[in-house]
């Protein structure tokens, strides 16, 4: 018996929708009720994989990663580079706006694990730290290298950028993140769907 290569996906699929809800509910009883979190959004087996490090006030009051500007100035240059958004996976490395590293790095760990991507894009220098320092299985060290692809396992790359959050106010800042940014589109162009 044959199974067809999409039904094997849409049991993955299935399966990581559980598991990211999962985790989500997780997250929430981490809060105990009394913070709010910020979970991570997009497509649950996407192939870009966005990380930046604290949420923002916007996200907060949504409860959902990349909500507001740094979302909008994101969907805008995926648009300009081709990038397919329902590729993208979302996410901060803290989940509460009082969160901390030792609370936070195991949500992370398996929202990587459950995702899978091909690509993570590490939006700043905390966010680069913290993911260095999570751990994750055959991980090596990503270098704070803006703009270059990077071995981070042998099956995820990784590119650095400035923070998306603070570079959406003055030129000199934008440009800095776009030319880190804009290898996206580059690798995604010659990059073969699963």
């Amino acid at each position: 018996m044959t199974v067809a290569t999409d039904e094997i996906y849409e049991k993955y699929l299935q399966k990581a929708i559980t598991e990211i809800n999962a985790l989500g509910d997780e997250i929430a009883q981490a809060g105990g009720g009394m913070r709010v979190p910020v979970l991570g959004s997009g497509h649950p087996l996407a192939d870009v994989f966005l990380l930046k490090h604290a949420p923002k006030s916007s996200e907060l009051q949504e409860g959902v990663a990349f909500f507001g500007r740094a979302g909008n100035a994101l969907l805008k240059s995926l648009q300009r580079l081709h990038v397919d958004p329902m590729a993208i996976y979302g996410t901060n490395c803290l989940k509460f706006i009082d969160g901390d590293d030792e609370e936070s790095r195991p949500f992370l760990l398996r929202e990587l694990h459950i995702v899978q991507p091909k690509l993570v894009v590490v939006m700043g220098p905390q966010a680069l730290e913290f993911l260095n320092a999570a751990g994750f299985a055959l991980a090596r060290e990503v270098a704070a290298t803006e703009g270059e692809l990077q071995p981070f396992t042998p099956t995820i790359q990784a590119l650095v950028t400035p923070d998306i959050d603070e570079s959406l106010d003055e030129q000199p800042a934008k440009t800095a993140f776009w030319n880190a940014f804009k290898l996206l589109g580059e690798w995604w162009s010659s990059t073969p769907p699963y």
